[in-house]
């Protein structure tokens, strides 16, 4: 089973030691659809998309530059990314001092894609939907 390095995560971004962490080391067994649900969540916190959303539309990106472009704090980003790279949406490399995230592979830009499709005949309805907010 591949497991995230935790204490490199941590060693990279020092502002989350300390904090609640933001995975399990040993996962629960949780049903398929608890699983699929998790995984439209993970997606469901607009900065996780946006990442995602810019990383398809840009290919790969540093760190830094993803911060610029959202125009959110290095410390709000870097603990989305390690979320979405835990979960498999996105991957990162190290080039030089340089870590560099894209998407990890075309299902994440197909799901995005057709998310995007989907909206074209439901917008309206999502957009008031009051379940969804609470």
């Amino acid at each position: 089973m591949y497991r995230y390095p935790v204490n490199r995560m941590i060693r990279r971004n020092p502002e989350l030691a300390g904090r609640p962490a933001i995975l399990e080391l040993v996962p629960t067994p949780l049903p398929e659809a608890e699983l699929v649900a998790r995984l439209f969540r993970t997606l469901g916190d607009a900065t996780r998309l946006r990442i995602v959303e810019l990383l398809v539309d840009e290919g790969e990106l540093h760190q830094m530059e993803i911060v610029r472009r959202l125009g959110a704090s290095q410390a709000r980003v870097s603990e989305h990314l390690a979320c979405l790279t835990w979960c498999g949406f996105v991957e990162a490399r190290t080039e030089g001092r340089k870590t560099l995230y894209r998407v990890a592979n075309k299902r994440v830009r197909a799901l995005v894609a057709g998310a995007r499709r989907f909206l074209d005949d439901n917008q309206a309805a999502i957009a008031s939907c009051r379940t969804v907010d609470g």
